[in-house]
């Protein structure tokens, strides 16, 4: 039953969307029929060269995402746990969150080149704040009754921070990663989109601006497709690390 609904409302879309497309009514370039998108996607699959085109976006989008991962849980959980810097970087990420970063990409373009760095640095200052500041919230809350009994037993700082803190702080961790990851896909393909001669980004606008709207849609298909592996893959590490609070609890 898990799987039917959702496989019902697929089903149910593609159905409006190939009626839509059959229907004369609107112009095939808007609506191509899904055999047409199908073959797309199959000459996508089989043709290593464009394997090759997912393969440059997804190291780009893991590659910042990876550094986000690792300088926003330290950040964050050095906030959560010292007033003092939270004080100090608080205001920081707080002001600058609402930023569009991709304002900022002509920047990083100027710096780091036209090339992978450029776009691996945007997604990391893009999935950065997320991260920081989830993770930043649940070192602070961590319940004060544990951090006490483990005082009391002698614990020391180091222990609290190891046994106590961080085992606490866990599904918040995830929760940012789970944000900041489709994040990491979606700015690649933009950029990529902006200024790029490879990639997923560069298929989509490189498919539209030669009116093959039915090949733009199978690369967003594939598009699609790695950010629900990305995601899947994701859920089932933190089902395995956080596995005293797993993500389906208080499902009914």
């Amino acid at each position: 039953m898990k799987l039917v609904r959702p496989l019902a409302l697929i089903a149910a879309v593609l159905l409006a969307w190939e009626l839509t497309a059959r229907s004369g009514l609107w112009n095939p370039l808007l609506f191509p029929s899904l055999v047409k998108i199908g073959y797309e996607l199959g000459r996508f699959l089989v043709h290593p060269e464009r394997l090759m085109e997912a393969w440059v976006s997804l190291y780009r989008a893991l590659g910042g995402f990876a550094l986000a991962a690792a300088v926003g849980l330290l950040l964050g959980m050095l906030m959560g746990r010292s007033a003092r810097i939270a004080a100090l970087l608080d205001p920081l990420f707080s002001g600058t969150y609402a930023v569009p970063k991709l304002a900022l990409f002509p920047i990083f373009i100027f710096v780091f080149g036209i090339g992978s760095l450029s776009k691996v640095a945007l997604v990391f200052l893009e999935c950065l704040y997320p991260i920081i500041i989830v993770t930043y919230h649940g070192a602070r809350d961590v319940n004060r009754v544990l951090l006490w009994s483990a005082q009391n037993m002698g614990a020391s700082r180091a222990a609290i921070l190891r046994r106590v803190v961080i085992p606490a702080t866990a599904p918040f961790i995830f929760a940012g990663y789970r944000v900041a990851l489709p994040v990491a896909l979606i700015v690649v393909v933009i950029t990529e989109m902006i200024s790029s001669a490879d990639g997923l980004g560069y298929l989509v606008i490189y498919a539209l601006s030669s009116l093959k709207t039915d090949r733009m849609l199978a690369v967003v298909i594939v598009i699609s497709a790695l950010g629900l592996a990305l995601d899947r893959a994701l859920v089932f590490l933190r089902n395995r690390l956080v596995y005293w609070d797993r993500l389906d609890t208080y499902y009914v």
